[in-house]
């Protein structure tokens, strides 16, 4: 295993340089590679990583509780309704009395600040795993999805990603902006195609302004997955919006990801969603089930990339 990350949180995409990207992939493939042919190694052997949920989840809590046992550690989950921060403790507090406790902490939140205050008293990392403003673990595992299905060449420029062209089409929303920081790091290109209501925040479009970023902003769906090798999408209405469905399905209904759109494309193109799928609505059964899909690789691959990011994070005094 390579490296580690210098640094003590993952809390966004921009926390990274290309250098940290690099050596998560490369751990990444590592793990992945050792895991199918059923080597162990228990790398954060006495390890307990403290996971605070105040989001439902299926992939982000099966994939790091997983990832911690396979790795020889220990995940122990946190309810929001069993925390004391829900009577009013504060996060400061939270932070200060979990890191005595704790190897590591990851949290799926609302409120990024709420992260970053958590980060901020904690002795301990701090792993995001899904703000209202990003969901960095999630767009980490989709990079390294396509790298591995468009069979890319791994170094540490990253420099086979600035050929990538990656179409998002739907909401404005926390993966479109981790999308956002991920073009700014590696150099690929990013197209979103949104509804002018439910645009990208402008705040985020200006945290990479510094940077030499291809990110091309358009409400036409056709325009964006032109020469596009990957489409990608997520659901209309997220976690906490859920009361807008009805109008957002009325706004949004050229925005799905069908057989149509995809005549538009090359036909290599893969086809990529975050999951939960409202099938039928942001995508078509067909286009979900059908040759483009990696929906599935993804997901799995979370499970391997945030095994390298807790490695990377939570095992620097195992070399």
């Amino acid at each position: 295993i390579i490296g580690y990350i210098m640094r003590k949180d993952l809390i966004s995409i921009l926390d990274l340089d290309k250098t940290d990207i690099f050596r998560i992939f490369k751990t990444a493939f590592q793990l992945k590679e050792k895991q199918k042919k059923g080597v162990r190694h228990f790398l954060l052997e006495g390890k307990t990583l403290g996971m605070i949920f105040h989001k439902p989840s299926t992939r982000t809590r099966v994939s790091f509780e997983a990832g911690m046992y396979q790795l020889g550690g220990y995940a122990l989950f946190l309810s929001s309704s069993e925390l004391q921060l829900r009577r009013g403790e504060t996060i400061a507090d939270t932070a200060r009395t979990l890191s005595r406790y704790l190897d590591g902490i990851m949290i799926r939140t609302y409120e990024h600040q709420d992260v970053q205050e958590l980060a901020a008293h904690s002795s301990v990392p701090v792993i995001n795993g899904l703000t209202d403003r990003e969901h960095p673990c999630q767009v980490l595992a989709d990079t390294f999805t396509i790298m591995e299905k468009k069979k890319l060449a791994l170094d540490e420029e990253l420099s086979s990603l600035r050929e990538m062209k990656v179409a998002y089409v739907g909401d404005g929303n926390n993966v479109a902006h981790s999308w956002i920081h991920m073009a700014a790091r590696t150099g690929l290109t990013l197209s979103i195609s949104s509804p002018d209501e439910y645009r990208v925040s402008q705040e985020v479009l200006k945290e990479v302004g510094e940077f030499r970023v291809s990110v091309f902003l358009t409400p036409s769906p056709r325009e964006a997955v032109r020469g596009a090798d990957v489409i990608y999408t997520d659901v209309w209405a997220s976690m906490g919006k859920e009361e807008e469905k009805r109008e957002r399905l009325k706004v949004f209904g050229a925005y799905q990801v069908n057989r149509e759109l995809l005549s538009f494309a090359p036909k290599d193109c893969l086809v990529m969603h975050c999951l939960p799928a409202h099938r039928g609505e942001e995508i078509t059964n067909d286009v979900m089930d059908g040759e483009w899909s990696v929906v599935f690789d993804q997901a799995e691959n979370r499970l391997h990339v945030q095994k390298a990011i807790m490695l990377l994070l939570m095992g620097r005094d195992t070399r």
